[in-house]
């Protein structure tokens, strides 16, 4: 079963208005392949993993795109804030506020249909932060993934 909550699908003309405008501001450059990936990973409705981007480039594409190019193009999108990495699951998904830039998520996501939803906890991110810096250790990248069942999986148990 895969939940399929319309509220929660990133996808969209909007959504890739959004990134241009925020590459736009802040002098990146969108490419088409960029622009692709990024367009694949906000369509799916459940977190998408790398070699599946790629097997749909090829599919979609007469130009060949190797690993390497779509990880880039992975590492370009994760870096600015446009998308994240589930790192448990080794899956990507679209940031729903692409135009902030930021790189602390917290996630929920479902072990039976892998509905994925973000939250807006920065308090969470904050305190993370600092309890990190007060070790001494410097924090780049904050991902907290919760596992366990949707609403919709929880009441078809």
């Amino acid at each position: 079963m895969q939940c399929t909550d319309p509220d929660h699908r990133h996808g969209g003309e909007d959504m890739i208005k959004r990134v241009e405008s925020a590459c736009l501001e802040r002098g990146l450059r969108f490419t088409d392949l960029r622009r692709r990936v990024f367009e694949l990973v906000a369509e799916s409705p459940r977190p998408v993993k790398a070699y599946d981007l790629l097997g749909k480039l090829h599919n979609h594409s007469s130009a060949a795109a190797a690993p390497p190019t779509v990880y880039r193009a992975l590492d370009f999108l994760m870096d600015n804030g446009f998308v994240h990495k589930l790192e448990t699951m080794n899956a990507y998904v679209p940031c729903p506020h692409p135009e902030s830039g930021q790189h602390g998520s917290q996630f929920l996501v479902c072990d039976e249909c892998h509905e994925t939803l973000e939250l807006d906890a920065n308090g969470v991110v904050d305190q993370l932060k600092r309890q990190s810096e007060s070790q001494g250790f410097e924090p780049r990248r904050l991902t907290v993934e919760v596992y366990g069942l949707c609403a919709r999986c929880r009441q078809s148990h």
